[in-house]
């Protein structure tokens, strides 16, 4: 009887250790040969594929409508049945001078910076200000809360929380800067 609960106690031990490695949540137990984890690669594959999809989104309303993207505003100011009700509304038709302007240029900026893994945090961030503004104000929600805002939404928060701009993103370089040293609290919007 001692025998078993001592092997049960070592069979324990050895799935905790297991399950609750503290080293890394990306373990490089499988690792690509040329240069570093698979792990890595596929965060910088979705910091830049993410990147590209707002910057995409951007630079088409930039190059169409310029500086005055109308479309935003006039969308806004329908969506009375919505689950904001007239908060997009009022928005649509008192915060025109920001939105025409801003939806264009700031998808653009965006995007860049997660393109090139600059400020990831801090452009993620703004992301998710869009994609939950997205998600609510085209809250039809026909096929469920799971839809493409919502998707984008995920997106935008794995970069934040995997701080995706340290994988072969500029983030990394700038994080080394003797600046960044002096001030480390700048690494909450590197990354």
């Amino acid at each position: 009887m001692m025998v078993y609960m001592d092997s049960k106690s070592t069979f324990t031990r050895e799935v905790r250790t297991m399950a609750y490695q503290s080293g890394t949540p990306l373990a490089n137990e499988f690792e690509f040969a040329v240069d570093g984890p698979w792990a890595a690669y596929w965060i910088a594959f979705l910091r830049v594929v993410t990147g590209w999809w707002f910057f995409h989104a951007g630079i088409t309303k930039l190059i169409e409508d310029g500086l005055s993207y109308t479309y935003g505003t006039a969308y806004m100011q329908e969506m009375t049945g919505t689950a904001l009700g007239g908060i997009p509304v009022w928005m649509g038709t008192n915060l025109a001078w920001l939105i025409e302007p801003g939806v264009p240029l700031f998808e653009t900026l965006i995007g860049l910076a997660l393109m090139a893994g600059v400020l990831t945090r801090f452009a993620a961030f703004g992301g998710v200000i869009f994609m939950v503004l997205f998600w609510i104000g085209n809250a039809g929600f026909g096929n469920g809360l799971v839809n493409g805002d919502f998707m984008g939404l995920l997106l935008f928060v794995t970069m934040i929380v995997l701080a995706a701009g340290r994988y072969y993103g500029l983030d990394a370089v700038i994080e080394e800067r003797e600046f960044v040293e002096r001030h480390p609290k700048l690494r909450y919007l590197l990354g």
